[in-house]
Formats: C-alpha cells, structure tokens, sequence
C-alpha cells in the first residue's frame, strides 16, 4: 500500500541518501547566509501592498449598493485576503522572516486573518504537518480527517460523499483549518484530555468570534454610514470575499499534497529516519505546479512546495532560485520532481478524491501501483537492470504495465475476431 521503505522505493544506498542530504543542507546553508536587505524589504513591501489592497477594497464598498462597486470591492477584498493568508500570513508564521527581529514580522507575533489561532496552526502545521508529512496515522493533513486520498485508509459508507466533504472544505477552507486543532474525533470518541481540550475551545471560540465580528458586524455596520451602501451588502461581500480566500487556499494546498506522485508513508519510515531519509520524504510527499510572477505570488509561493517542504523556514521569494538547484540533485539522482500545470495538478487532485470514494473493489490499478497509492511493491516484477533510479524505474514499471494493458486488448480482439469468423 504506501511505502514503508523509502531506500527500497527511491532504489538509493545509504551513502546516496547522505550525499543528497549534505548538498541540500549546502542549499540552506547558502540561501541564509546571503539573506539580506532585499529580502527585508519584499516582505515589507508586500505587507504595505496588501494593506493598501484592503483599504482600497473596503473603500469600493462604501459604494456597495450599486452593483459594479459591489463586486469591485468584494473581489478586490478577496485578493487582499488571499495574499495576507498565503504569501504573508503563512510564511511569516512559518519563521520564514524571523531572523530579522521584527515584533511585528514574527512568527510568535502575527495573527493571520483566519478564523483559527495561529498558535493553533504552528502547532498542527508546522509541526505535526511538517515533521509527519504524508505519514499515515501521524499527519492530519491526509484526507483532513473527513476525506479518502490514500487507499490505505480504510473505505467507509461516508467515502461515497467524498467529493461533498470536499466542497465543503472547499468552500469553508479556513473553518476546516481552525477547527483541526481541537481533535474533534478524540472528542467525540473521548479520548481526549478534557482540560486541554476546553482551554482550545476557548482560545477557538476566542479567534473566530473575533473574526466574525470584524467581517459580519463592524465593517459592515461602518460601512452602512456611507450613502452608498448598506449593511447588508457589505455582509454579503466580506463572506464572498472570505469565500474566494477559501477557495484558492484549497486548491493550492490540493495541489502541492494530493495530485498523482504526492507519495504517502506509513509509520516504519520516521524510525531512524536521517536527516537525508527526512529531506527525501518531504521531496516525495510534496508536488508543485507551473507558474509565472503573479502565480508564484498569488500562492504564497506554494506553486514550490518541494522546496517549501525542504525548507519551510527559508524566505518565500528564494524558492524559485531553490527550485533550479532541487532540480539539479533529482535529475543527479534519478528522482521524480512532480509538476504540471496548476488546472491539471488540481484535476488530478479531485480525480483521486472521486475515485477513492468507491470501494477498493471498484478500483482498476492496484493499490501498489496506482497513481495515488504507490509503494517499492510497485516494482517487484521489474528486473533488476530496470532497478536503476526511482524515475527510471517508475518509467519501466508503467512501460510494463501498457505492454500488460495492450497484450491484453490483442489477446481479447484476437478471440473475438475468431468468433466471428466462426
């Protein structure tokens, strides 16, 4: 089912594995010390970008009662949400800007326009998510709890309402986000330490009722003075504004964790897991998407997300300088780097959310082999000329597998044309 031995799966001795962690840790050590001047001031000029974005949306709805103003100021403001939440408000959390002791650009510091805690979220993401990636029973970033991505969790009646869990999500992205934190399921199965549970409760309830009264009651109550609006309308907008946030999030998220070669692990793989064995996880794990300028700033950077998992902490605007060296070290070890374009990466996402919520039995590809589920069993009939480096391997297995597919087909046409000749 999922890989179980990474070394096995990436067809890597131990000194290889070294050697790759050496020359990625020669990347980090690189990209910090050559931060700078002109990494402070992107931040800065982000922030003073998206501030200014904001305002300017939240003027356009003093207008909002007329139609044009209202979609003007609820799209603007939804941009200005998706890049506080993505370039600035998920980066920063990350570390990615403390080494410049700004109080305000600090991870410990800045609170994120979200209906959860940040505290929350550094613990479940940062930690659980980064450490764990993809680590079945370790990582509730799989499936977030409610959705079927791997056959290794076990189908459920609910399964088939995969696709609705997932629009949901979809929609209301930043309450799955905040809500994960509490353990719902240890709640409901009471497993849970009431203590701790109540007090993140509490610090939840805290977030979100602050959050839904600035965008469902004070702008739009400060808005409803101007001529041009109503309180109503500006309601209205804040949501669809949070909405379009919510949206986009998901699906860059969707797209860097759930399209085909975004491999999955069980636990026997953090045992003794080195500091090489952990960089290749993350490089297996994770998958981008192609991107130009606006993409690349419009998903927080995201569109690398190998390289953000390998360096979560590093400044967002360097990782496309990083990513042309990750290039280098896969094509050097005969590594896949998944990519693809950002509609296509997100089809493929939603194509294993709908496949997966179908029972196994229904499933063609076997779950060692098939484009979600992989796993070293892949490549037991390979021989061993074949063994050589992961993408290599990768591409004689489904070489094999067409060969397979079309013998098949010949075989089956054969007898039929036999059948009708008789």
């Amino acid at each position: 089912m999922a890989i179980t031995d990474v070394p096995e799966f990436t067809h890597l001795t131990e000194a290889d594995i070294e050697n790759l962690g050496r020359e990625l840790d020669a990347i980090r050590q690189d990209i910090e010390d050559s931060r700078g001047a002109r990494d402070a001031r992107y931040i800065r000029r982000t922030i003073a970008a998206q501030r200014a974005l904001e305002v300017a949306g939240r003027l356009m709805l003093a207008g909002s009662s007329k139609r044009k103003f209202w979609w003007a100021g609820a799209s603007t403001l939804g941009v200005a949400k998706i890049i506080e939440n993505m370039e600035i408000g998920h980066n920063v959390m990350h570390g990615q800007w403390d080494w410049m002791n700004d109080p305000e650009i600090h991870s410990s510091s800045w609170e994120w326009d979200m209906s959860g805690a940040s505290k929350h979220w550094r613990f479940t993401h940062n930690f659980m998510h980064h450490k764990y990636t993809n680590i079945l029973g370790m990582d509730d970033d799989v499936g977030y709890g409610v959705i079927r991505v791997t056959r290794d969790q076990r189908w459920r009646p609910m399964n088939m309402l995969n696709l609705f869990f997932n629009s949901l999500l979809c929609v209301a992205f930043e309450w799955g986000v905040g809500l994960q934190h509490l353990e719902l399921g240890k709640i409901f199965k009471g497993r849970d330490d009431r203590n701790a549970t109540l007090a993140r409760v509490r610090e939840f309830g805290v977030k979100a009722g602050q959050q839904v009264f600035k965008d469902y009651v004070a702008f739009p109550a400060i808005t409803s003075l101007s001529p041009g609006a109503t309180y109503k309308s500006t309601m209205t907008a804040n949501a669809v504004a949070n909405v379009i946030r919510n949206i986009w999030s998901n699906a860059v998220i969707f797209c860097g964790h759930f399209p085909d070669g975004a491999e999955k692990f069980t636990k026997t793989d953090m045992v003794g897991e080195s500091r090489g064995q952990w960089y290749l996880r993350q490089m297996l794990g994770s998958a981008n998407f192609d991107n130009g300028p606006v993409l690349r700033f419009m998903s927080g950077n995201l569109c690398y997300q190998i390289e953000h998992h390998l360096f979560p902490d590093l400044p967002s605007n360097r990782y496309h300088e990083i990513s042309l060296r990750v290039r280098e070290i896969c094509d050097k070890y005969d590594l896949p780097y998944t990519t693809g374009n950002f509609l296509v990466q997100y089809g493929k996402s939603w194509r294993t959310i709908a496949k997966l919520s179908l029972p196994d039995r229904f499933l063609k590809d076997t779950a060692d082999d098939a484009p979600e589920t992989r796993s070293e069993r892949m490549f037991v009939e390979l021989d061993p000329a074949e063994r050589t480096g992961l993408r290599s391997a990768i591409a004689a297995a489904r070489a094999r597998r067409r060969d397979k597919r079309a013998h098949k087909a010949s075989k089956k046409a054969a007898v039929k044309r036999q059948e009708l000749a008789a």
